[in-house]
């Protein structure tokens, strides 16, 4: 091996090395996408997760018009990661069976 292979094999792995640090950048909040991308799930699989409060998110002003969307923080991404879902809420009302005449 010349010192021109080993001088593109280096600039080839230290390509790679940027590649995954940006991959694996630390952010604030995280979109519904980005969230999706790190368990293999949908995006509206996620937006139900906050919708529902499993996982503690907040809504953001984009520039969609009058829609927001929903933010998690990297916090509850690592907690999501590391503790599963918040259990699901019955936010729903119960009702007493209805009972049948005659």
């Amino acid at each position: 091996m010349n010192n021109d292979d080993v001088i593109q094999r280096l600039e080839r792995i230290e390509a790679a090395l940027n590649t995954i640090i940006t991959q694996r950048r630390v952010k604030d909040f995280y979109s519904t996408a980005e969230v999706a991308e790190i368990p293999g799930k949908a995006e509206f699989t996620v937006r139900e997760w906050c919708r529902l409060e499993r996982a503690v998110a907040a809504k953001r002003q984009c520039g969609r018009g009058h829609f927001s969307e929903w933010m998690i923080s990297h916090e509850e991404l690592q907690r999501i990661q590391n503790e599963g879902l918040l259990p699901l809420r019955n936010s729903h009302p119960t009702f007493p069976p209805r009972h049948r005449r005659g």
